[in-house]
């Protein structure tokens, strides 16, 4: 990448919808201008409303580096914050970053070099959940071992390859603009619904080891099981808008809440043996514990289990209870928003 002079690079365009990110949004936008990346930079906020001192803190980031902008969104929704972002950006890479993601060195240069060597149509790599408090340390640990999210790769690691989706994203203009960017009723799991149209328009998703963001997991056990009940719900209607989406992954936590409360049921009201499903579950959640703890203070070791037991039945309550109507009226939707520039709002 370094042997190659800044105008033969493609100018990049970072997109970032936020909602409340006082805590994280100044780190986040500055770990962006501090990229090595020779080329063009230009960083485009979607301002959601925000009941905090994000649009204060913006207009600060504004005023103190012309590369940085703002577009509006309204409606505070992801999604939509996210295509208000490329139609107000205009480069023709696309680099997809959260309030609460902070890039790793080297990371935007690292990515425009897979996009050309791999011809994708989407590059990205870990979801590398770091906590500051020792809660979300355990939810950290919890969002990178194999018994909390399976075998995902973009949360574990693995080898670099094609993908069915990656985090967050490096995209070509022309493939988000062809796709007609994010589906906007997707309030979660907008990312996958996406990758998976770009797979079938015969696009390579492409996972990448080399590719890292610190991801700050949810401060508290209430907004964990919220987010992971969200994923679920949302993970239901992506199966029922895109059949045979399913990926058996996606069914552990559903079939364990399912297990575990017929165990409890069984076992009260048949016969005690039934109890053998939840503790079992039980016991599975404290071994695991044990093995990913290694190394953490014992304040994050008591709090790991709570974590893995949030994530896994906040997910498949959301899976199981995701009504059909929601479904409904997704499928009865114009899916992708027309990719239109948008006026200048910064």
């Amino acid at each position: 990448m370094n042997t190659k002079a800044a105008e033969e690079l493609p100018a990049v365009s970072v997109i970032m919808p936020v909602l409340n990110e006082e805590r994280h949004l100044r780190t986040a936008v500055r770990r962006i201008l501090e990229q090595d990346y020779p080329g063009e930079l230009e960083v485009v906020i979607a301002l959601g409303p925000s009941t905090d001192r994000t649009d204060e803190i913006a207009a600060e980031l504004v005023a103190a580096d012309p590369r940085v902008r703002t577009v509006p969104n309204p409606t505070g929704r992801t999604p939509a914050g996210l295509n208000a972002a490329i139609r107000g950006s205009s480069h023709p890479v696309v680099v997809r970053v959260d309030g609460h993601g902070l890039l790793t060195p080297g990371y935007i240069g690292t990515a425009v070099r897979l996009l050309d060597e791999m011809d994708a149509a989407n590059v990205g790599g870990i979801m590398h959940a770091e906590g500051e408090t020792e809660w979300e340390k355990a939810v950290a640990a919890a969002m990178t071992s194999k018994i909390g999210v399976g075998n995902s790769a973009f949360h574990t690691g693995g080898l670099a390859g094609p993908a069915e989706t990656v985090y967050l994203g490096v995209f070509r203009r022309e493939v988000l603009e062809k796709a007609g960017g994010y589906n906007e009723e997707f309030i979660r799991a907008q990312d996958w619904e996406l990758n998976y149209r770009i797979r079938q328009d015969g696009g390579l998703i492409w996972f990448s080891p080399q590719l890292r963001v610190t991801y700050r997991p949810r401060p508290s056990v209430r907004a964990l099981a919220k987010q992971y009940k969200d994923y679920g719900r949302w993970r239901r209607v992506v199966t029922r808008y895109h059949r045979g989406s399913v990926n058996l992954r996606y069914l552990a936590p559903p079939v364990a809440l399912t297990a575990v409360v017929a165990g409890l049921v069984l076992g009260a009201a048949v016969h005690p043996a039934f109890l053998a499903v939840p503790f079992g579950y039980l016991a599975a959640i404290l071994g695991g514990s044990a093995l990913q703890a290694r190394g953490m203070s014992a304040k994050a070791r008591m709090q790991l289990p709570v974590a893995l037991v949030t994530m896994h039945m906040s997910w498949g309550f959301g899976f199981l209870t995701s009504p059909r109507s929601l479904a409904r009226r997704v499928i009865a939707s114009t899916a992708p928003a027309p990719m239109t520039p948008a006026a200048d709002n910064s």
